[in-house]
């Protein structure tokens, strides 16, 4: 398989966010105290260096890889917080300038956005690659990031720690008014 050198570039960026990610659950994975937050990073973290591996293959064999990430279900917590009330409220939070070890909230925060700013960067380098195998990787590796991504925010929004707030009526109703449905299922058949 050849890249070209700008999938190459984004290939090699890649493979250092991946680096820190894994490095950064190490982490996680130490200073956890939460049974469920550690079993959750416990459980994604396998499709991570499983993910890392895959990139290595693509940045090293000629053939790329011939492994299929391991993209998790979408996890859908039966408590929707979006639409049911948040069982421990919003609790505030302030940065710490000094200390030894994340907490809790500061590691599930801190994984969330690294999940978030890795699944940017795939849906990125996925638009700027022509090598067919490479795109479909990254395809799953956005939808991994994606899948885990909600997985902790769904967390963090039953533990207080991360806000939700219901659209007001006032403004779906103005959308709603706003766009208007095509009232067609078959555009193209306007042209015959």
């Amino acid at each position: 398989m050849i890249l070209g050198a700008h999938e190459a570039y984004e290939l090699s960026e890649l493979l250092l966010s991946c680096t820190n990610s894994i490095q950064s659950m190490a982490l996680f994975l130490n200073q956890a105290q939460d049974p469920e937050l550690r079993d959750m990073i416990s459980r994604h973290y396998a499709v991570h260096i499983q993910d890392y591996n895959m990139k290595v293959e693509f940045a090293s064999k000629m053939q790329g890889s011939q492994d299929q990430l391991d993209v998790p279900k979408l996890t859908v917590n039966p408590m929707t917080p979006a639409t049911a009330s948040v069982t421990a409220g919003n609790i505030p939070i302030q940065p710490q300038v000094k200390l030894n070890q994340l907490d809790d909230r500061g590691i599930a925060t801190s994984y969330l956005l690294t999940l978030k700013r890795a699944g940017r960067e795939y849906a990125w380098a996925t638009f700027e690659c022509s090598t067919v195998q490479l795109r479909v990787f990254l395809e799953d590796a956005f939808r991994m990031c994606s899948h885990q991504a909600f997985e902790v925010w769904n967390y963090m929004v039953r533990k207080g720690w991360y806000m939700v707030a219901k659209a007001p009526d006032q403004t779906l109703q103005t959308m709603g008014q706003m766009y208007q449905e095509v009232p067609f299922h078959q555009p193209m058949n306007v042209y015959r």
